[in-house]
Order: C-alpha cells, then structure tokens, then sequence
C-alpha cells in the first residue's frame, strides 16, 4: 500500500522534473520564471513600504518618547533614513578631483637680484588632507570587492538589513520565502545542476570519439549550450539577451566585464564559446576536463599563465582557425562587484582579430551574484546562488570593434572597457582589479607623491 501510494507520488514528480530538465536543454520558457520575477517584485515593494510605514512610526515614537531604550526601533530608524554604502550611492560627499584652479594673471613683480622665497601656507594642504580622509574611509577600489548595497530589504538574511521580525506580515512572508528556497528550491537545483554536469561528462566523452571534425565540432557545440543552460537554470536564472544581431560569430574574442564564475554559465546559454583560464580542482575541475575532451578550450597550469608569450601564441594558433568558436575572455582578471568595470589587461587586444564586447548587469534584488573568492569558496558562493531567489540579468551584444591604425593596445583596452560600461550602466574605473591581491606598486605610489608635490608648488607660487 506504502510503495503504491509512493509511486503515484513520485511519478508526477518525476514527470515534473523531466519537463523541466528537458524545456531548459531547449533554451525555451513556458513563462513559470518571469511570473515567479514579477511576483517576487511584487513582494519586495511590499516588504519596503511595509519597512518605510514601520520606521516612520518608531520615528514618531522616539520623538514623543525620547528616552526609549527601543533599540530595535532605534535601530529601525537610523537604518531607514541613513544613506546607502559605498556600492549604492555615496557614503560621503566628495569633491571633484582636486586640480590646481585656473588664476587670473597676477600683477608682474618687480625684478629684484635676491633670491625670492617660496612661502608655505598650511592652509592649502587641509584639501590634500580631507581627499585622503575620504580616502581611507571609502576609496574607490576597495569597495567594488564587497557586495553591492541594496536600496531597499530582499527577504534574504545575509544582507546588511534585518527586518525579519518588525511585523507579523513581513515575518509570516520571510518565514514562507525560508522554506521555498531551502526545502523546495535549493534540492531541486542541485539536481538540476548535477544533471548538467552530468550530461557534460557523458555527452563530452561519446563526442570526443566520433572521427570527423566538423560532426564532432558541431555536436559538442550543441552539448555546450545545453550543459550550461541546465547550469543556469539550476539557479533559476531568467536572462534578457538585447541586440542579439552582433551575436559572436566566427573566431575572435568576446570580451566581458566579470561578476562572477556564472558569467561563463549566462553567455553560454546562447552561443557557444572556447574558454580560457588556470586549471582547477574540485567541481570546476571535473566541469573544465569534461568540456576539453571535445571542444578547443585553453586551459593552463598557473606557471604557464604567467607566462604571456606563450599565452599569446596560443591565442593566435587559436583565433587563426577559422572553424574555432570566439575565445571568451574577462580581461578585468578578477570579479567586480557588478557595479564597475576595472582596468582590462591588453594581452588580448594584443593578438589581432575582432573583439566582440559584451556588457552584462545583475539584477541584485535577487540575489548577490558578486563573488567574493578572498571570503567565500567556490561551494560556499554556489551554495549562496541556490538559495537565493533567482539569477537575475541583462545581456548586450555590442557591435564588434577592430583596433585602429596607430592605436595601442592600451588604448584600444580602454576604448573597449569605456563602451561596455557605458551600455551596462557600469562606472568605468581605471584602476587594476589586482589590488584585491597585491598591495600599489611602489612606481604608483611615486607618481602620486610627484603630483602632490608639484600641486604644492602650483599653490605656493
């Protein structure tokens, strides 16, 4: 009777989870996902009015009762009316960049024989000081590693606010979310995602062994996609492509801002790439073996990535064959807390060939896609992703961009960076995302101290 009744259970679950599995292979939607957006903004607008109403109230409470030892409500208040972090919006207003001010021509001196003496006024070094105040209180590097400020409570726990508990109605909401993400969502991703780094190992290994080229290359095209459209969807990643008509297509370069590890996973739903990165162990280990057994990926041991000329040769063999896929690159060389874009390293705008660029934006309402490698592991962050609410996020295809005659690889780095961050609403920072890593170098620190020295000058003249 027990087994019976277990069978009629498992059947349409089974059914269910087939369904699912086989509608993400396809790269179709039925509409179950953008429904599940909508009604998610629909709660977090009102979990914010419902946070607003609450904090005006504790603010009426603390003034007629000034001596309340609320903390809770206190607390309330101060986090409702203060202003968002480094991330949102501005922690602390600042100047423009301090540059010597333009200054009428002063009256010609009379020529005298004695040496004229260069008077030092204190007062012109408070601005030099309060810059690097502001500074050390918030820079602008440091803050593009930590996670994006939100503007208003997602439900989620591992915010910066916490609301759980300042109504019955935002508490019976949270508690409800708490048992969808963990007990239905999050077991029903990981297998999803099990599946798709299953179907890379199976699919990849009965590819490798198929004798011509141009059947296997298309066939492991085709396994590509679908293994990291079930990735995706294992997060319940709702993705909006834009201006698809400058998709990649032939051999070249797609180059990207960089968020996080799921970037490959997102512009993999819809075209099919090479990838180029260190060898690794664990689960990307088992994910980058299994896609190199049939398709043109790169993959290097971390001596040989430091070597740059033997990684521009592989590079050119690779973009010189015209039957290869676009090589997908990050140049930034790190992940940014999808708020900016950092220097682009010019290795790759080095080797020639056409350079794709792609802007993408996440949506943090949903969940944090920023990941943070110096706080979290790679299990952690993608334990954090399936319980989230949803992947949410846009994707511009860019026209292509060739080098120009005379134009510096630098240059042609930064002209690229500057078009991606326009589209992508992303602050364009020239500053090298290295320094998550590695202290300025002392050549940096110098040019400074040069600068600041002859602004001095500038001034006391």
């Amino acid at each position: 009777m027990i087994g019976a009744l277990l069978d009629i259970f498992w059947i349409p679950i089974g059914g269910f989870l087939s369904f699912l599995i086989f509608i993400s292979a396809i790269n179709k939607s039925i509409g179950v996902r953008k429904a599940y957006v909508n009604l998610l903004l629909r709660i977090f607008e009102y979990g914010r009015v419902s946070i607003e109403t609450a904090s005006k109230e504790n603010q009426q409470f603390s003034v007629q009762n000034p001596k309340t030892d609320d903390k809770q409500g206190v607390q309330l208040v101060d986090d409702a009316d203060s202003k968002e972090g480094t991330n949102g919006a501005t922690l602390i207003t600042r100047d423009a960049v301090l540059l010597p001010q333009a200054q009428e021509p002063a009256p010609e001196k009379p020529i005298s024989s004695q040496k004229d003496e260069i008077n030092f006024d204190f007062e012109k070094c408070l601005d030099y000081v309060k810059s690097g105040v502001e500074a050390i209180i918030e820079d602008d590097v440091t803050s593009r590693f930590e996670a994006e400020e939100l503007k208003s409570w997602n439900m989620l726990t591992r915010t910066n606010r916490h609301y759980e508990f300042i109504s019955w109605k935002i508490t019976s909401i949270w508690v409800f979310g708490f048992f969808i993400r963990y007990v239905i969502l999050m077991p029903l991703r990981v297998l999803v995602c099990f599946v798709g780094v299953l179907f890379a190992v199976l699919s990849n290994s009965i590819v490798a062994c198929l004798p011509f080229r141009f059947v296997r290359l298309s066939l492991a095209s085709l396994s590509f996609k679908i293994t990291f459209r079930l990735i995706s969807s294992s997060m319940s990643s709702f993705i909006k492509f834009h201006n698809k008509q400058y998709k990649p297509t032939i051999s070249g370069f797609c180059v990207a801002n960089h968020t996080s590890p799921l970037d490959v996973a997102i512009l993999s739903t819809d075209c099919t790439y090479s990838l180029i990165g260190q060898r690794h162990g664990g689960f990307l280990g088992v994910l980058q073996r299994a896609l190199a057994r049939a398709s043109p990926h790169i993959w290097f041991e971390r001596g040989e990535a430091k070597d740059r000329h033997l990684v521009a040769e592989r590079l050119k063999q690779h973009v010189s064959d015209p039957n290869n896929p676009p090589i997908l690159i990050f140049p930034e060389g790190t992940c940014i807390n999808n708020t900016s874009v950092m220097q682009f390293k010019k290795g790759s705008f080095e080797v020639g060939g056409v350079i794709y660029p792609v802007a993408i934006k996440y949506d943090p309402r949903f969940g944090d896609a920023f990941w943070n490698s110096a706080k979290y592991s790679m299990m952690q962050y993608l334990y954090m992703m399936m319980t989230s609410w949803a992947i949410v996020c846009d994707v511009w295809y860019l026209p292509p961009m060739y080098r120009q005659d005379g134009e510096t690889a630098i240059d042609f780095a930064n002209r690229v960076k500057s078009v991606i961050a326009k589209q992508g609403g992303l602050i364009d920072l020239v500053w090298d995302g290295q320094l998550k890593r590695m202290k300025p170098k002392k050549e940096w620190r110098e040019i400074q101290q040069v600068e600041f020295a002859n602004r001095l000058k500038s001034d006391s003249t």
